[in-house]
């Protein structure tokens, strides 16, 4: 197999992909910028969903990967294990650490074919979060610069439940409609994938295994809320111990104003993207490992 093979995107930046990830085959979006790219944003959807999350699907301003090629980054969007391309041959998905081996083993291919710039930064959403995290515990860091998740946290608001419906549960997936550009919905209905049985059994077991993985992360982590976020406890009781969880000088916890919990979908994903990419930037300036000392803060609590 060539090292990717390229399948057409009627308008899109963004080429679809095949790409080796040591001997399993996944799909994906690339979006390359003119010239050397600065760095490689590899983003990992979330549950249930599919790489198309990352593309603007119902308004091109939100779509991650043209962002990103605009500003002079490579972005490699990802459909996970058991979704894309690899759900014929892992229709039960695969395990967290499983995942992470996987997606180290693409990430090991790409940087042999490609120029990946100064590294790699994970940008992971819900499920995909958990993914960056347990990767990033496993992964060399000297490829590594850093992790931005938005939509996960370590400590379910109510406990995760399988829902009959396509579309999951609407209030927690999504929050008031007005935070999406028209057709969002619409467009949406390509994205949305089964979530593989594995995930689902896994899904429960993050409080506890969340720990574990945080000890092993040794890359600045920015983690963000949205305002209308009802997966995840993100009180200040609640941030305050995910952080201590982690390096406190290198992790920073947001809020994005009238977002969902489907941030890069809504309005506020332009301003998230850019957040993000900033991030980035912070994580690339020289003779520093991209934070602070004091840049790990508690945001202002929720309002009702």
């Amino acid at each position: 197999m060539t090292p990717h093979t390229a399948l057409p995107v009627p308008s899109s930046p963004a080429r679809r992909v095949l790409l080796d990830a040591g001997g399993v085959e996944l799909s994906g979006l690339l979006a390359v910028p003119r010239g050397r790219p600065r760095a490689t944003v590899v983003a990992l959807h979330g549950g249930g969903m599919s790489a198309g999350y990352f593309d603007g699907p119902a308004h091109p301003d939100l779509s991650l990967l043209r962002l990103g090629a605009e500003l002079g980054y490579t972005v490699l969007a990802v459909d996970r294990p058991g979704y894309g391309h690899s759900a014929a041959a892992l229709p039960e998905g695969q395990s967290l650490a499983e995942q992470a081996t996987t997606l180290n083993h693409l990430l090991r291919d790409f940087a042999a074919h490609h120029d990946i710039g100064a590294g790699y930064f994970l940008l992971a959403h819900s499920y995909g979060g958990k993914l960056a995290l347990t990767a990033a515990a496993a992964a060399d860091p000297s490829r590594l610069l850093g992790l931005d998740i938005s939509g996960c946290g370590h400590r379910y608001a109510t406990p995760p439940r399988r829902s009959s419906a396509r579309g999951g549960d609407w209030k927690r997936n999504w929050g008031p409609l007005s935070l999406y550009p028209p057709g969002t919905f619409r467009a949406s209905t390509e994205l949305v994938r089964p979530m593989p049985a594995r995930e689902w059994t896994e899904a429960a077991r993050w409080p506890e295994v969340f720990p574990t993985v945080a000890a092993g992360v040794r890359v600045p982590v920015r983690f963000t809320f949205a305002e209308h976020e009802y997966w995840w406890r993100h009180d200040d009781e609640a941030v305050a111990d995910l952080v201590a969880h982690l390096a406190p000088a290198h992790t920073v916890v947001d809020r994005a104003a009238r977002a969902g919990h489907n941030i890069s979908l809504g309005w506020a994903a332009r301003a998230y993207h850019l957040k993000a990419l900033a991030f980035l930037e912070s994580c690339l300036l020289p003779g520093t490992d991209g934070i602070r000392p004091d840049a790990a803060r508690v945001p202002e609590p929720a309002r009702a």
